[in-house]
């Protein structure tokens, strides 16, 4: 007999035996809107009838015509029909909750059950698939189909039925056309009136409203698609599936292992096997769904938060010699942004900004699915997930009680977990210190003494004190920048004692490194330890006394800050105690830019000679002069080079200079390169402060001049030390003949054994050293 099948299969109901209902596909959810109809076995069936949603009766006054024809069409029909309507979910089409849609006459119905039926059996069906999305749920809904049916809504604009009856056995069987006339009489006019009459009829008044069709733009719609697509190809699907996860593990893995310094970024740091992957399978097997989603998820979050911080890690670490600060250190985003906009230029800043906030959120977003469908994989594998948790446990338990290594590195590793440990322990630190230091600024030795009684022994000189950017150690002592350094300060020395000026120099440890210049600054000039950004705040606001301040507070000084590098605001003037700041704009420099300098060395320094140092003293007062030149900072691309003194002009002939010189990208992106271009820009700001010394000093002048940091790791080495060369440069013998105490070594350069002194030492020192009294302020 012939069969009465749908034009649509789905993988639930394709190949399905006569009768027979195949459960769904492990690995597929039961997607809402497949059911299957299937014939019984007894005779006396009306298969073939499709009747409507609802509680499958109406009157038998009002439909007997229509009860009769169609049971009488059905009982002479000799075959069964299977009806599969896209409309449920593979489960037994009696009792379809997606549509209401009853497929199954009981043996025995009354005329009056059947006579739901309006019109022929294939007028029926067509009916009953354009009503199902107006009828409410009324039937329970299968155990195997539960997940998909909560949603409470059908798709049935994907339903496609097969409209024709079931052939009759026999060609002298009258016919299906008579009765399908016959309830086509009775039958309401219009689709919309069949609606409006079994609704009134038969929907439940308590029933809620049946929700709108789901259509394929739909994420249910988008989940059928892809439910069919595996269908069609499933060694494709597996493929994908299992690629998708291997990517997860590999990023949540990599993640977990995430070294903080470049140094650390090799393959044998990724071979370790996580503690914290395995204790996070252990808690996640255990738990519910919902709970082991929620946990996977911000797990997910936390992972990739600890993966970017040590990432940020790595950045500090290579370019200020220290880990990234989770509370101090947000602020110098900014300058990090103004570094980046003065080498690469706006647009280039903007892209990479831009690029960097994208790349952060897509990590936490992707490290967040990639836990959830690990969690869940395990989920759906408990057992092997759980045996394989034991093993890996005692593996990395038998790793750690043999220290078992690969060159070196433990195989066994619980990184994540560490880093935690240690970012809470400096998160504890750097809110203690916040209270610690602010005790400490308050403490002065000099904080007390009288003006009278500070620097005598300095009186009537013209002082001086100057900053060279990036100015460490490295640039005296490492192979590849030292011969050229070295081979300037000796030249500069032998000129330097020509002009009847002498040296002595010795050594400084920075409190910073890489950058932040001005920890180096107010370190020198207040004696306290400024190391961070949270103390620096904590200087700037208060009384303490810096080493210039002292000068001016003798009444004897007239004291500037010229301040190049200066573009905006500067409130730390006040601490510093200086009558007039010059900054960039107030020098008149008309050429351009070295990339992160604003103007060169050369020409700052002329421009202090003009506005500043030149000029007569009418009121009878010394100078004393803070300069910070910036010519050596990086990426060192293009470097200026020294003009004539009297070419200096605006600036502008140094237009030629910098088309001529190195691109900032092409010096930053070589290490060799920038140690070298590093060497030649100490060489230049060395070169044009001796040389403007030779220039315009005089018998009163007394320079001080030191580096502020060394410079990157990347340049100086990642072992280097924070120290930083000082040189006091002076006519009068009697000025150095103070400080032959101090053992500090003849000349611009200082020996390598020459006496190393915390940066914070210097400004008592040098204070007791001319001749100044401590009155020390207590707390």
């Amino acid at each position: 007999m012939p069969q009465h099948t749908s034009t649509r299969q789905t993988a639930n109901t394709a190949g399905a035996a006569d009768g027979e209902v195949l459960p769904p596909d492990n690995d597929e959810e039961p997607t809402p809107g497949d059911a299957i109809a299937t014939p019984e076995a007894d005779a006396s069936d009306t298969t073939g009838a499709k009747s409507e949603a609802g509680d499958g009766s109406s009157t038998a006054d009002e439909d007997e015509a229509v009860g009769s024809a169609g049971t009488e069409a059905g009982s002479k029909a000799k075959g069964t029909a299977e009806l599969r309507a896209d409309a449920g979910t593979g489960a037994d089409a009696s009792a379809d909750a997606g549509t209401g849609v009853e497929t199954e006459s009981r043996a025995g119905a009354s005329p009056a059950a059947n006579g739901e039926q309006k019109g022929t059996a294939s007028e029926g069906v067509v009916e009953a698939s354009s009503d199902a999305t107006a009828k409410p749920a009324s039937e329970t809904v299968p155990e195997a189909a539960s997940d998909t049916a909560e949603s409470g809504t059908t798709e049935d604009a994907d339903t496609t039925l097969d409209s024709s009856s079931p052939e009759p056995a026999d060609s002298e069987v009258p016919g299906p056309e008579a009765a399908a006339s016959e309830a086509a009489e009775t039958a309401p006019d219009t689709e919309a009136e069949a609606s409006a009459t079994e609704v009134d009829a038969d929907a439940d008044p308590d029933a809620a409203p049946a929700p709108a069709p789901r259509t394929w733009s739909s994420p249910l719609g988008l989940r059928r698609r892809t439910r069919a697509w595996r269908g069609k190809h499933p060694v494709a699907a597996r493929v994908v599936s299992w690629s998708v996860t291997v990517l997860a593990a590999g990023l949540v893995y990599v993640c977990l292992q995430m070294p903080t310094t470049m140094n650390s970024l090799k393959l044998t740091e990724f071979m370790r096997l996580p503690a914290e992957a395995i204790m996070g399978a252990v808690v996640l097997i255990s738990l519910p769904r919902r709970p082991r989603i929620v946990l996977a998820a911000v797990s997910g979050v936390l992972t990739a938060v600890v993966a970017i911080l040590n990432m940020l890690d790595m950045g500090f670490n290579e370019y200020l010699g220290r880990g990234f600060n989770v509370i101090l250190d947000w602020s110098l985003f900014a300058d990090a942004q103004s570094y980046l906009k003065d080498t690469f230029g706006g647009p280039a800043t903007t892209g990479i900004t831009v690029a960097l906030i994208l790349f952060v959120l897509l990590l936490i977003v992707l490290v967040s699915l990639a836990t959830v469908r690990l969690a869940n994989l395990l989920a759906a594998h408990k057992a092997n997930a759980s045996r394989g948790a034991l093993i890996a446990g005692t593996v990395w338990i038998t790793c750690t009680a043999f220290g078992l290594q690969v060159s070196g590195v433990p195989l066994a590793a619980d990184h994540t977990a560490a880093i935690l440990k240690l970012r809470t322990v400096a998160v504890r630190n750097t809110l203690r210190d916040e209270a610690e230091f602010k005790k400490v600024a308050k403490v002065d030795a000099f904080g007390n003494t009288p003006g009278s009684q500070l620097v005598p022994d300095l009186r009537g000189k013209d002082m001086i004190f100057t900053f060279i950017e990036s100015y460490g150690r490295s640039a005296i002592e490492d192979p590849i920048m030292a011969p050229g350094v070295d081979e300037t300060l000796a030249a500069d020395t032998k000129a330097l004692s020509k002009a009847g000026f002498a040296a002595k120099s010795g050594w400084l440890t920075s409190a910073t490194y890489g950058g932040s210049s001005w920890l180096g600054h107010s370190t020198t000039m207040s004696g306290l330890w400024v190391s961070n950004q949270q103390r620096y705040r904590t200087v700037m606001a208060s009384d303490h006394l810096s080493l210039t301040d002292a000068f001016k507070k003798t009444g004897d000084y007239d004291t500037v800050g010229v301040m190049p590098g200066v573009q905006k605001g500067w409130p730390e003037q006040s601490f510093y105690g200086l009558d007039k700041v010059y900054n960039a704009f107030q020098l008149g420099y008309k050429g351009p830019k070295f990339s992160w300098s604003t103007m060169p060395d050369q020409y700052a320094l002329e421009q202090f000679q003009n506005q500043v140092h030149s000029k007569p003293r009418t009121d009878g007062k010394s100078l004393m002069s803070m300069i910070i030149l910036t010519s050596s900072h990086q990426p060192w691309a293009p470097i200026p080079k020294l003009v004539p003194w009297d070419q200096l002009g605006n600036g502008s002939i140094f237009d030629s200079i910098e088309k001529a010189g190195h691109k900032a990208s092409d010096v930053i992106a070589d290490t060799t390169k920038s140690r070298q271009e590093y060497g030649k820009s100490i060489q230049y700001s060395v070169n044009s402060l001796t040389q403007w010394l030779e220039r315009y000093g005089n018998d009163n002048t007394v320079l001080v001049f030191l580096g502020d940091h060394q410079p990157i790791a990347r340049v100086s080495g990642s072992h280097a030390s924070r120290d930083v060369p000082i040189s006091i440069v002076a006519k009068d013998p009697k000025v150095l003949a103070k400080v032959d105490s101090w053992n500090w070594t003849d000349g611009l350069r200082p020996a390598h054994d020459a006496p190393v002194w915390k940066m914070s030492a210097f400004r008592d020192k040098f204070l007791t050293a001319y001749g100044s009294t401590p009155h020390p302020k207590e707390n």
